[in-house]
């Protein structure tokens, strides 16, 4: 019994041995190999921009470990705040919502249109056809049922709520997003599943009629609003996964965004 406890014991620490050599040669091959992880998800506060003024989160602690040997806190929020998805039923009357969207749907291959350039000039910047024949010539074709992400670099304004509305003194928001022209072609030509930014609308916020949304959430479809480090995601190649909350009666709601490539 002895031997036997011992054998098995120095054959237990030669496997152990061996893993973490495993592991030690096997990191540095999987850093060359372009491999990555990347969370999408801005942290929410009650200081996250909202939409509308008067829209932002709230939360109070409701317990605490020194007093009542659990932490809690209690939050109010509007399902369209901080990285969240919008449901077909959003804008489509009868259109599905959030408990109704399929695992299938929330897994998507996605690629990154990047119009930081043009936003930085242009607050009011949308991604065109021109821009998706561009990024097509560049990248190759985008894939049918994919998300494709607009990045337009707005997130460094996420700390002033009125810059990242970029309302101007008539109360207008300025902030890029997708022309109608765009998302139609998205969909007739590549079947798109998502369309996602890194502003608070899918629709520029000049928009008064979200055109976008309309074409969109009337195709079926659901769009993906404010989220972070698209810079960091390679132009293609990329899979993400949307972890919706699936509120009943849900017209979209809170996510956690995660991509791998």
């Amino acid at each position: 019994m002895c031997t036997q406890h011992k054998v098995t014991r120095r054959a237990a620490l030669a496997g152990v041995a061996g893993l973490a050599a495993t592991a030690m040669t096997a990191e540095p091959a999987a850093a060359h190999s372009g491999r990555g992880l990347r969370d999408l998800t801005h942290p929410l506060s009650e200081t996250f921009p909202a939409f509308s003024p008067g829209e932002e989160a709230f939360r109070r602690t409701v317990t605490t470990v020194e007093d009542d040997g659990y932490y809690m806190q209690e939050w109010r929020i509007i399902e369209h705040i901080g990285t969240h998805v919008d449901a077909p039923g959003h804008f489509t009357a009868g259109g599905r919502l959030a408990t109704e969207l399929r695992p299938d749907e929330l897994i998507l291959p996605a690629v990154v249109v990047d119009i930081a350039r043009r936003a930085a000039r242009d607050p009011d910047a949308e991604v065109t056809i021109d821009d998706l024949r561009e990024f097509e010539r560049r990248h190759g074709r985008i894939p049918d049922g994919a998300a494709v992400l607009m990045y337009s670099g707005w997130g460094s304004r996420i700390g002033d709520a009125n810059a990242y509305r970029g309302t101007d003194a008539a109360g207008t928001l300025h902030f890029p997003g997708f022309g109608t022209d765009a998302c139609e072609w998205l969909l007739s030509r590549r079947r798109i599943r998502s369309l996602g930014v890194d502003t608070l609308s899918i629709d520029p916020g000049i928009s008064e009629t979200f055109d976008t949304h309309l074409a969109l959430t009337g195709a079926d479809r659901y769009g993906l609003e404010n989220l972070a480090g698209l810079d960091r995601l390679p132009r293609t190649g990329a899979t993400i996964f949307v972890g919706l909350i699936p509120y009943a009666g849900g017209s979209g709601g809170q996510a956690r965004v995660l991509a791998t490539w």
